[in-house]
């Protein structure tokens, strides 16, 4: 399938772009900082396990709204309502980092900076459209791993407050990017929420990148199929060609 019309392509991060691999360490490390951080009155267990019960109910209530929450309404108003705000709002950002440090190391999938920076080189506009808890992580990811000028457009639920997979927020980031959405592609792992929201959106292009293990994560099936499938980032650079050098 030849798609000729797209001149921008955006991604997901999670699982897309990168995953996450457990280290006992580093997620011990960022446990016993978060607790530090947060004056934290419980023990270690009883602690997290709020933690735990206070996020799944935030999770449930953002994905039934298609609303994301900035970082320090998050901790004030759900994961830490019951803390000092003096303590929390101006370490939200911190926090929110420590938080997800504590699921493991996100490292980048093979073959995932090379095959950026040569779409780039191919004349295309590249942007991320992510459900994110964190405003930093993204951008620092970007910059510490040298694909920061590779990024057009950077999309974040958290800042934007719309959530995949509500289309408004596909739009959104069409429109920063100065694209007509059907020139568009979305890159995204999610059968439902991605390849729903990207379609819906009016965008000329998704591809699924199947990774293991996500195919039932929204509990529901899939009611769209997207344009294409994938096992590896790299293979996009058989989808996506170089561009004609008028279009640069």
């Amino acid at each position: 399938m030849a798609f000729e019309n797209i001149d921008t392509i955006f991604f997901d991060v999670g699982a897309t772009l990168r995953y996450v691999v457990e280290d006992a360490e580093f997620a011990a490390e960022a446990e016993r900082q978060l607790m530090a951080l947060a004056g934290a009155t419980e023990d270690h267990d009883a602690f997290f396990e709020k933690l735990e019960a206070n996020w799944k109910a935030y999770r449930k209530l953002a994905k039934s709204r298609l609303l994301d929450v900035s970082e320090m309404e998050l901790w004030l108003r759900y994961l830490l309502p019951d803390y000092p705000a003096d303590v929390i709002a101006p370490n939200a950002a911190r926090l929110t980092r420590l938080w997800r440090d504590h699921d493991g190391r996100r490292v980048v999938h093979e073959g995932t900076l090379e095959t950026l920076r040569e779409l780039k080189k191919r004349g295309y506009k590249l942007g991320i459209i992510a459900n994110t808890i964190t405003e930093t992580e993204i951008p620092d990811w970007m910059c510490r791993d040298g694909v920061a000028d590779c990024f057009h457009t950077v999309i974040l639920s958290s800042k934007v407050r719309l959530r995949k997979p509500d289309p408004e927020i596909y739009l959104l980031a069409a429109r920063c990017a100065e694209s007509v959405p059907g020139n568009c592609a979305y890159v995204g792992d999610n059968p439902v929420r991605d390849v729903e929201g990207a379609l819906d959106a009016g965008y000329g292009c998704m591809v699924l990148f199947e990774d293991a293990g996500t195919a039932d994560r929204e509990g529901k099936a899939p009611t769209k199929q997207p344009h294409c499938r994938i096992k590896s980032i790299p293979e996009l650079l058989d989808i996506f060609g170089p561009r004609e050098a008028t279009d640069k």
